[in-house]
């Protein structure tokens, strides 16, 4: 016997290479926290109270897997409010970096704070992204560029992932700028990287997966990079990076070559690039909050991600500096505006897209037998909506692990 079924419903089950995988009228199975059935309610093995513990109707709703918001820095300190209101009236981003604002502000306020207020100040962000139907997130470390304050950033994530029903998959993103002390020093900097905070955050059981960067004008150049993910290979971790955000600086068949998992932002990427991340299987990452907040005129060549098959994935970018987007319909929404994503795409970017960018494919973001049952209940006539309002939350109700959490 089953131990929940949901009945009266429409499914969004993201099978298939596109579109939404619609149900109509269906009805879903858990057991054991893992989908056990799903399919058509008039295709149910006998009466639904005679197949399950639990038989929940939920009217004509939709259900869709738990979304994976695979791409966030939640966990920092300060906000950059101040430098928001300066750029909207001209300054660039090189200007307030100069005056010590940019990613060093909010080092300089991370490294402050306790491991207590980082919980505390992340609790409310991870909260804003759940109660819209996230049951899967990743959380980069980054804004401390220091063993202790790194290895606090994932303690705080981790944390967060055992109080609350959702899953959390940490990042070390050690690399993700070079600090003062190291300036003009950044071989010296991936090194102490590699050798001393990597391992150590490894030995503690606080990262899954190593992050960092291939950008025009970043201060850690790409061989330099090379030798962390290198490093980060012989561990076990798999790698992904910010890549091409600002040009085209190679990175996303720098990645391709190297079997990462994802590149995020793309918006300069070229189409030999591209074509070298379908092979590899290395997924598009698109992060329209940034491409908004930052007022860029370049969009990510989707056109081109489509003709040659890379999967695109789709997440918030929650940060402090370039994208304080703490909703994911919003952006799906966004990605539609923005980057012509069609309302399909938006969505299994943010579910089987998502789950794959960070190696889950096999456990979420979709709604198939066998996998965990985390799902998400919409009060909305058709699964386009979610990318169609914006703001509201349609979100009626959380499952995780077969349980209802909301």
């Amino acid at each position: 016997m089953w131990d929940r079924l949901w009945i009266d419903a429409n499914l969004a089950t993201l099978t298939g290479e596109t579109g939404f995988g619609e149900i109509v009228d269906g009805a879903v199975a858990v057991a054991d926290g893992r989908i056990a059935w799903i399919g058509r309610r008039a295709d149910l093995p006998g009466p639904p109270e005679t197949l399950a513990r639990a038989v929940e109707s939920i009217a004509g709703r939709w259900i869709t897997p738990g979304l994976v918001d695979c791409h966030t820095h939640l966990v920092f300190a300060g906000e950059r409010v101040g430098e928001f209101e300066r750029q909207i009236g001209g300054a660039t981003r090189a200007e307030l970096a100069a005056e010590g604002g940019g990613i060093m502000a909010t080092v300089r306020a991370t490294r402050a704070a306790s491991e207590a207020e980082l919980g505390s100040l992340a609790q409310p962000r991870l909260e804003a992204l759940m109660a819209e139907g996230v049951t899967t997130v990743e959380i980069k470390s980054g804004y401390g560029l220091d063993l202790e304050t790194e290895l606090r950033m994932l303690r705080v994530a981790r944390a967060l992932g055992r109080h609350n029903p959702v899953t959390v998959m940490t990042s070390f993103l050690g690399a993700h700028t070079l600090p003062p002390d190291y300036a003009g020093r950044s071989a010296d900097y991936i090194a102490f990287l590699a050798e001393s905070v990597l391992p150590a955050a490894m030995a503690d059981g606080l990262v899954d997966i190593c992050d960092g960067g291939v950008e025009l004008g970043l201060s850690i150049p790409p061989a330099h990079m090379d030798r962390l993910f290198l490093k980060a290979k012989a561990l076990g971790l798999p790698i992904r990076a910010h890549a091409d955000q600002y040009g085209d600086a190679g990175g996303a068949a720098f990645l391709a070559a190297r079997g990462a998992l994802s590149a995020d932002h793309l918006e300069y990427a070229g189409e030999a690039g591209l074509r070298a991340m379908a092979a590899a299987g290395t997924v598009a990452v698109l992060l329209p909050g940034a491409n908004f907040f930052l007022h860029e005129t370049r969009m990510p060549p989707v056109a081109l991600m489509r003709a040659h098959g890379v999967a695109m994935a789709l997440a918030t970018n929650c940060n402090p500096g370039s994208s304080p987007l703490l909703s994911p319909c919003l952006a799906m929404a966004l990605a539609c505006h923005r980057f012509r994503l069609t309302p399909a795409e938006a969505l299994r970017g943010m579910t089987v897209n998502g789950a794959k960018a960070l190696d889950l494919e096999s456990r979420v973001g979709r709604l198939v037998p066998g996998l965990d049952a985390d799902l998400a209940f919409w009060d909305v006539a058709h699964p386009a909506e979610l990318a169609y309002w914006l703001g509201g939350n349609a979100c009626v109700g959380v499952v995780r692990y077969g349980e209802r959490v909301r």
